[in-house]
């Protein structure tokens, strides 16, 4: 796909959201149902993931760690943006590989510590690029990458989260 594509794809959609603005706002959803042995099965749209505890908290590492799959998330939103900003500003991209890390210290998770704050401390998001583009081209590209990046956007701008509950059966 090149630039031209790109926004003839996206005009009709931007267009219809400049005349009727509420229909960009859209609600994504996941779900998933508690399995055996501490984990959890989420349904990704594409296959059904098994989440389960990290070893650090005593999971057999068999089971995908929600932590893991933040940063995996950070990381596919992260290349879905770099790539399309790329098309739009007719950069090529030769390759470009996307690397997330973390920091969490367990002992909060744990309860070990109350000092310890639960949750990641640290991410760090890097970018390895295979191109010929300007140092010019390329801190835009990361510019509007960093800007349009969802995943990164709501990491790096909690969302408010509301937390609710039902009873189903007693």
């Amino acid at each position: 796909m090149d630039a031209d594509e790109l926004r003839s794809l996206q005009a009709p959609i931007k267009d219809g959201y400049r005349q009727h603005p509420e229909t960009a706002l859209v609600t994504l959803r996941a779900e998933g149902r508690i399995g055996e042995g501490l984990t959890c099965k989420v349904e990704t749209g594409k296959a059904l993931v098994e989440a389960g505890l990290h070893p650090a908290t005593g999971g057999s590492g068999l089971s995908a760690c929600s932590g893991d799959m933040l940063l995996e998330a950070l990381v596919a939103c992260a290349g879905v943006t770099l790539s399309a900003v790329a098309t739009a500003l007719g950069i090529e991209l030769c390759d470009a590989t996307v690397h997330a890390e973390g920091d969490l210290d367990f002992r909060g998770t744990l309860g070990v510590s109350k000092d310890v704050t639960v949750g990641f401390h640290e991410i760090r998001l890097r970018f390895e690029l295979d191109t010929d583009a300007s140092e010019e081209q390329i801190a835009t590209l990361l510019r509007l990458t960093e800007r349009y990046c969802v995943v990164y956007q709501t990491l790096a701008h909690p969302a408010k989260i509301d937390l609710l509950h039902c009873i189903t059966s007693r």
